[in-house]
């Protein structure tokens, strides 16, 4: 294969293969390993490909592409830089965007080199086009343009070039191009900002998170609400949120939460700040954000208690990520009874909503009633049942109502909201209690997919994994359980068949 390789390689370094044979080249390729392919190659081979791609043929150029993906990774980062250098810088500017992929994408596996990276360091023209290509109309280029220059900041003097030359000129520049570009040049910056507080110190002195901080806190609602999305991914950092509090952006925020009570528009924004907050809560600690922040909570409430589909899903979302957490657990059971009355909303939706905003509360049920074994304290058990019966009238009946319904999404959403409740106690008695419940999980022919059928094993191996499922069960069903763990989700029982003599 390798020399069939080499031959076909070898005419196209000639130019005399016609793209059946470039189509044949780029196949043959796949069965070859990188270090035969790196035994066969010569630079002219390369520097033909290269040439091959300025032909006005859109079949020729997408083939000789294809050729070269499979052919440069199996080169070493510094051999591609110090030999094809001008072919690079050619592809960025070639008009088919697979061509500038490729090049931005090779630019991209040669920074994260400790030998090639110099190289580079030292081609500002190929690193200037680079972050034009930020700028152009494809956002798969402008996606890849933003890979490679954050690969390139992992290092000190990749932040150096970016952030203390005049690269940083050429990153201004291509932000004025228009609002959506210049959203881009943030996520860069955002996601270079997140890898350690050096990085963001070199953002921050460029000045361009003190003009994201300003756009997010201006009167523009549209503009806010794109920008607390980055600046919400800038929170998951620690020294990001060390950041954001220093400078007063998080008391920023809160603020117009306040004053969002005023604003016709807030809608737009409103549902990316609370998201802000319910991150920084998980993040940090519920308690702490909650107390500092009351205006978080009180908006949460008031979304969940409206009847706006969108508001309601942003608050119940809120909530399963709030109450994920023990420390968020008890956060929300400081509200009692107005918290206890929001379950009932929250349960009435997981039956009556369009189906995404059922999908979200059963998700969000899910999240606040699991506990996990070692935190299933007799207070927070007392705390898990009362949420649950708080949900319906007959909370138990409501999801295996919906269990039984044939969507697979809805379907599988109520059987997590039993497999949340299925180690503790107080569920697997009222398991036990319901008529036919224990044979319906057990039950194979009522799951139609392989989600389902996933859902249902999880929800079994969380029953039979419990300390006290024995006990409350009885042997009789506990080994029932055991036995569907051991033959796994997906076992068909075989047909039995009776030979009888002189049938045919």
């Amino acid at each position: 294969m390798a020399e069939a390789v080499a031959a076909l390689l070898e005419r196209a370094a000639r130019r005399e293969a016609p793209l059946e044979e470039l189509r044949a080249l780029r196949l043959a390729l796949q069965a070859v390993p990188p270090a035969a392919l790196r035994a066969r190659l010569s630079d002219h081979h390369l520097a033909a490909l290269f040439t091959l791609l300025s032909v006005n043929d859109r079949e020729q150029v997408s083939a000789c592409v294809s050729i070269l993906e499979r052919l440069l990774p199996a080169l070493d980062p510094l051999y591609v830089i110090q030999n094809l250098r001008e072919e690079l810088q050619k592809g960025l500017f070639h008009p088919e965007d697979s061509v500038k992929i490729l090049s931005i994408s090779q630019v991209g596996r040669i920074v994260e080199n400790s030998d090639a990276v110099t190289e580079i360091l030292n081609s500002p023209e190929l690193l200037r086009q680079i972050i034009n290509c930020i700028g152009g109309e494809k956002i798969a280029v402008a996606k890849e343009a933003i890979k490679s220059l954050a690969r390139l900041a992992q290092t000190q003097d990749g932040l150096e070039a970016l952030f203390v030359s005049s690269l940083l000129s050429d990153l201004k520049n291509v932000m004025a191009t228009n609002d959506v570009v210049r959203y881009r040049v943030y996520e860069l910056i955002v996601e270079i900002s997140s890898v350690s507080a050096e990085s963001l110190n070199y953002c921050a002195n460029s000045g361009l998170i003190s003009e994201l901080i300003g756009e997010l806190t201006g009167d523009d609602v549209l503009v806010r609400a794109t920008c607390i999305e980055m600046v919400t991914s800038l929170a998951h950092t620690p020294h990001g949120r060390q950041y954001l509090a220093q400078q007063g952006i998080i008391d920023k925020i809160s603020n117009i939460i306040v004053g969002a009570e005023s604003d016709p528009f807030s809608g737009f924004y409103l549902p990316g700040f609370v998201k802000f907050f319910g991150n920084l809560a998980v993040v940090d600690s519920p308690q702490q954000i909650c107390e500092r922040y009351p205006v978080f909570m009180e908006k949460v409430f008031e979304m969940a208690e409206s009847h706006d589909p969108t508001m309601i899903g942003v608050a119940v979302d809120t909530l399963g990520v709030l109450g994920s957490t023990v420390e968020g657990k008890q956060v929300l059971q400081k509200a009692r009874s107005r918290f206890q009355n929001l379950l009932n909303r929250i349960g009435h939706q997981a039956k009556n909503a369009p189906t995404e905003l059922r999908l979200r509360c059963l998700d969000a049920i899910s999240a606040l009633l699991y506990l996990p074994p070692e935190q299933q304290t007799e207070d927070l058990l007392r705390m898990t049942e009362s949420w649950f019966t708080s949900l319906s009238n007959q909370p138990l009946e409501l999801f295996r109502s919906i269990s039984t319904q044939p969507f697979p999404d809805l379907h599988c959403g109520a059987l997590r909201v039993f497999t949340a409740i299925a180690n503790q106690p107080w569920a697997q008695k009222l398991m036990l209690d319901s008529p036919g419940f224990v044979e319906y999980i057990v039950d194979r022919s009522v799951e139609p997919d392989k989600a389902s059928k996933d859902a249902k094993y999880e929800l079994v191996k969380a029953l039979v994994n419990s300390k006290t499922i024995a006990e409350v069960f009885g042997n009789q069903y506990y080994l029932r359980l055991r036995a569907y763990l051991h033959e796994g989700p997906y076992y068909v029982q075989a047909a039995s068949t009776t030979a009888v003599e002189g049938a045919e």
